[in-house]
């Protein structure tokens, strides 16, 4: 076997091509956009060059088969919180064949190494966790848009190289028709109707002003989670500039408290049905049919983020949103499933509110972590 790095328009391809052999008879599996897994490596669409680095290989058979492929970061904001430095690897692929996966992380860990990291975790991505991040370990059905999705000996190849779970990151299911339990319901209509309380949905005009609250409240509500690096404004608006083919405004919400911004939800409609059987392309015919497929309406969303800022956290503003979410989408009648996904094992706050809604559990992923 032999390893190199991607380098030429070639390697690229190769690189983007492999997970859609692996996958090819797996029915769960959707492609993820070529163009999506490309904008992670490229310093002008990627912020994250700004205070990183990365690197990816591919690797081959003595014959010249593709094997798989890895790639490596390092994210300078965050490497040095830990106890010792971490960087990270990720868009890990690989056959069934321990042999492989051990020459794709040692590649990693070295290339980490020779930057002066004692750990990495993985997989990862070089970017927010909101997408391409964790180990799928169990739950292996169609994964929602931005999702990692991985055949079960995935875990076990980690495992065998000696990575340890860190974290796990739980993601609930939502079947929108159902009616909230009685508690839940009752607490956010008291506190819908609670004076100084207002809710308000995205609106792409007022993108500025929301993009600032959403900010403020995020950089709030997760400052005392361990490792936490505040989100930027230049991240953020990359995020909804990307989000704006697939958004619906009406199902990001956020509420005030006295004017000040308070809690937030996001949520999109499920782009994996719109681009289901793309292969990974976005040509004309995608376009076409993705367009269509969005007009029609997909059935299922996918809850990105949420946030309350710490003051406000008992005060069940985020039922309250649910129930404003649910005004608007039973009406639409297309909406069958909400996915909320996807939390650390660590959010116990979260973590009930998802118990609260009524949500049964969908998924699990692993944030893993090798020690060098």
């Amino acid at each position: 076997m032999n390893i190199r790095p991607v380098s030429s328009r070639q390697d690229k391809k190769i690189f983007l091509d492999i997970p859609k052999k692996l996958y090819q008879n797996d029915p769960s599996w959707i492609c993820p956009l070529d163009q999506e897994i490309e904008n992670v490596f490229d310093p002008v669409k990627n912020p994250f060059f700004e205070h990183g680095s990365c690197t990816r290989w591919l690797l081959f058979s003595d014959a010249g088969e593709p094997l798989g492929r890895i790639a490596a970061f390092i994210n300078e904001k965050k490497a040095h919180q830990y106890d010792i430095p971490t960087g990270g690897c990720g868009f890990f692929e690989c056959t069934d064949n321990q042999e492989a996966a051990n020459l794709l992380f040692d590649t990693a860990r070295v290339w980490l190494e020779e930057r002066g990291m004692k750990a990495m975790e993985g997989p990862i991505n070089f970017g927010e966790n909101d997408t391409f991040w964790g180990l799928l370990i169990e739950g292996f059905t169609p994964p929602s848009f931005g999702m990692n999705y991985h055949l079960p000996y995935y875990h076990q190849l980690f495992l065998n190289y000696g990575f340890q779970t860190s974290y796990e990151q739980i993601t609930n299911h939502l079947a929108v028709a159902k009616p909230f339990p009685e508690r839940f319901t009752k607490i956010a209509s008291w506190v819908a109707k609670k004076d100084g309380y207002t809710f308000e949905h995205f609106s792409i005009k007022n993108k500025d002003k929301y993009i600032k609250d959403l900010m403020e409240i995020y950089n709030d509500a997760w400052v005392d989670f361990e490792n936490f690096v505040p989100i930027k404004r230049e991240v953020l608006e990359k995020s909804f500039k990307s989000m704006e083919l697939i958004m619906d405004e009406k199902l990001i919400w956020f509420a005030y408290v006295n004017g000040e911004p308070a809690s937030f939800v996001v949520i999109i409609p499920d782009a994996n049905q719109m681009i289901k059987g793309f292969n990974g392309k976005l040509g004309l015919i995608e376009k076409i049919r993705f367009a269509y497929r969005r007009w029609v309406g997909v059935t299922r969303m996918r809850a990105i983020v949420m946030g309350t800022k710490r003051a406000f956290q008992k005060h069940g503003l985020e039922s309250a949103l649910f129930i404003k979410l649910k005004e608007y989408v039973l009406p639409l009648n297309q909406y069958k499933e909400l996915e909320l996904s996807w939390v650390g094992d660590f959010n116990d706050k979260m973590l009930a509110i998802h118990q609260a809604t009524g949500a049964t559990f969908g998924k699990r992923h692993a944030t893993l972590k090798k020690i060098f």
